[in-house]
């Protein structure tokens, strides 16, 4: 069966004038997915005869929460959401003075295999249809009692990666007649999976890109990132270059501090001598504390004068803020602990 969520607007008006419909029956039942509607029965401005036939054809995917943990320090929301399958994935609700950001996966687990990351330890099950990622913002919605105005596809799993289920649910997350999220208010994060940044570029949408990039030559993201293996730095930065002029839209790069690893005055100078030409914003981020690696990060003055470093050297670089430190908001870690307690019954 067919989950009505995976349609983009297009595609859902083509299936319902399929069945004999007139074209506004897909705005209609667009609306009711898009709001939250769990049933067919919900949907009370359409016939009791065309609920009918798309009950027995297709069907309309939930998410239910399986665990919520709330930060006593800054009202960070973290859910373990379970899908119908039985599997579960993370989404965080972060809340700023502009609004509430919430951070959603795209896939259950990850093939990446980033080092310092708890979301790939077990590799991937399976990427998240285009209905599963607007799920985590419709039910956190419903959940919360409040409107989210930003999105950061920067949870479990890798984007790009799930390359057209992104590209559908950024499509459909956008569109007027559902949520009407504007692009600018979405980010997407990848690892560097090249050929796919060429073609977001090429998709034409004014969406915010941030690169994972976490050391800034081969040898060393290599040994903490698989991914430069394949696709090394000579040809990640002319794809972001790309990307930028394509779209004319900034970009920003993600570098987790690792203590003793990718934190020295050299790597500051190395850094930034490989994104100033882009004239790139560079997100820093104490490395998550993940037991499988051992990996930490150093003092606040060591990261103080890191950022310092970069800034001297002319690159626009911030420290994140710590959000729901309290609650392990960081992802992959509330799924893989619950994982470990199924698995120890």
């Amino acid at each position: 069966m067919i989950d009505l969520k995976d349609f983009e607007y297009n595609e859902l008006e083509e299936y319902l004038t399929g069945l004999g419909e007139k074209k506004y029956r897909a705005a209609q039942v667009f609306k009711w997915l898009h709001e939250g509607a769990e049933s067919y029965d919900d949907m009370t401005d359409i016939s009791k005869a065309l609920r009918a036939r798309l009950g027995a054809e297709t069907y309309i995917s939930t998410l239910a929460v399986e665990k919520k943990l709330v930060s006593a320090l800054d009202g960070t929301v973290k859910y373990l959401f379970r899908l119908p399958d039985g599997n579960s994935i993370e989404s965080v609700v972060m809340r700023y003075m502009h609004g509430l950001t919430i951070c959603i996966s795209s896939q259950i687990g990850c093939r990446m295999g980033c080092r310092f990351c708890a979301s790939t330890i077990g590799g991937l099950y399976r990427s998240l249809t285009a209905g599963e990622i607007l799920n985590q913002v419709i039910f956190a919605e419903k959940d919360m009692g409040e409107g989210i105005s930003n999105i950061v596809l920067m949870g479990i799993g890798e984007p790009l990666d799930n390359y057209d289920n992104v590209v559908k649910f950024l499509h459909n997350i956008n569109h007027e007649k559902g949520r009407n999220i504007g692009y600018r208010h979405i980010t997407v994060s990848t690892c560097g999976i090249v050929p796919r940044i060429y073609d977001l570029a090429d998709e034409g949408l004014p969406i915010t890109l941030t690169i994972s990039l976490h050391a800034a030559n081969d040898r060393l993201r290599s040994s903490i990132m698989p991914v430069n293996n394949k696709y090394k730095l000579s040809e990640l930065i002319p794809a972001c270059k790309y990307y930028v002029n394509k779209t004319g839209r900034r970009l920003s790069f993600e570098y987790s501090l690792i203590k003793g690893v990718n934190d020295s005055a050299a790597d500051a100078r190395e850094l930034a001598a490989l994104v100033k030409p882009l004239a790139a914003h560079v997100n820093l981020i104490p490395v998550n504390k993940v037991e499988e690696r051992g990996y930490r990060h150093g003092s606040r003055t060591e990261i103080n004068a890191f950022r310092d470093r970069l800034t001297a050297a002319g690159v626009n670089a911030t420290l994140r803020r710590e959000l729901g430190s309290d609650i392990a908001a960081s992802c992959g870690q509330l799924r893989k602990k619950t994982i470990e307690g199924r698995n120890a019954e």
